[in-house]
C-alpha cells in the first residue's frame, strides 16, 4: 500500500507518536511508522530508507529527545536529500541542535505545546490533507515565516537557476532544496537572497553571496 507520510520520532515520544498515526489514518492520510510497517526479518535501515524514499512528506515529532537522536538526523537528512518535505511537530519548546538545524533552518515548524495535543494534531490533519490534495493557501495552515496576508511571487526561472548556483558554490548540492523552499516564502527578490544568505557562516560570505546574485545575473 502506498503511504503518504513518513512519520519520524525518538522511541521516548512513541506514545505522541502513535497517537499522531491514529489520528492522520483516521482523516485517510497513510503513514509510515517503524516499527509497525517494517517486517520481523526485514532489514531495518534499508526498509526505512526505502519508505523515506517513496512518502511525500516526512512528519518529525520533535522533541529535547529527537533532537539529540542520531537515527532521527539520519532520516532527516535522507528525507532532505530526497527533497522530501519534511514538518518538524515540535511537542516540547527546545530549539534543533546544530546537526539539526543545517537540515531544518530553511523548513515550516508547527507547535504542539501546550497540551492537550488533540486542537494541534486537527490542525497538522487540515496542513496535509490540503499540501497532499495539492491545495493552494497550503502555507495558512503552518507557522510561516514570510508576511502576513502576501503571496509568494512566481520567481523567474533562470533567476532562481543563477541564485541557486551561487548557493551551491558555498553549501553544495542543498543549495537547490533551500532555494525551493524559500522561495515559496519571499515576497520578493531581495528578501530571497536575504533569506538565503541566512544559511552561510560568516558576514563576509553573506556579504558576497547577496551581490553576486544581485549584480552577476545571467542575460535574458
Amino acid at each position: 500500500m502506498a503511504r503518504d507520510v513518513f512519520i519520524s520520532y525518538s522511541q521516548p515520544d512513541h506514545t505522541c507518536a502513535f497517537e499522531l498515526v491514529a489520528r492522520l489514518e483516521a482523516e485517510g492520510i497513510n503513514c509510515w511508522v517503524a516499527p509497525r510497517d517494517i517486517a520481523p526479518s526485514a532489514d531495518w535501515a534499508a526498509e526505512i530508507m526505502d519508505a523515506i524514499s517513496s512518502v511525500r512528506v516526512m512528519i518529525l515529532v520533535f522533541s529535547a529527545s529527537s533532537n539529540l537522536s542520531p537515527q532521527v538526523r539520519r532520516e532527516v537528512e535522507r528525507a532532505v536529500h530526497k527533497q522530501l518535505s519534511v514538518l518538524p511537530f515540535r511537542i516540547e519548546d527546545v530549539l534543533p541542535s546544530k546537526s539539526l538545524e543545517f537540515f531544518l533552518s530553511a523548513q515550516h515548524w508547527m507547535d504542539a505545546f501546550p497540551p492537550p495535543r488533540e486542537p494541534h494534531y486537527a490542525r497538522l490533519c487540515a496542513y496535509l490533507k490540503a499540501q497532499l490534495s495539492g491545495a493552494p493557501a497550503l502555507q495558512a495552515a503552518a507557522p510561516a515565516t514570510n508576511v502576513p496576508g502576501a503571496r509568494a511571487p512566481a520567481f523567474d526561472a533562470a533567476e532562481l537557476q543563477h541564485i541557486e548556483r551561487q548557493l551551491a558554490g558555498y553549501i553544495g548540492p542543498l543549495a537547490r532544496h533551500l532555494v525551493k523552499t524559500a522561495a515559496s516564502r519571499a515576497v520578493a527578490v531581495d528578501d530571497l537572497v536575504g533569506r538565503l544568505a541566512t544559511e552561510l557562516d560568516s558576514e563576509s560570505e553573506r556579504h558576497e553571496f547577496a551581490q553576486r546574485c544581485r549584480f552577476d545575473k545571467p542575460l535574458i
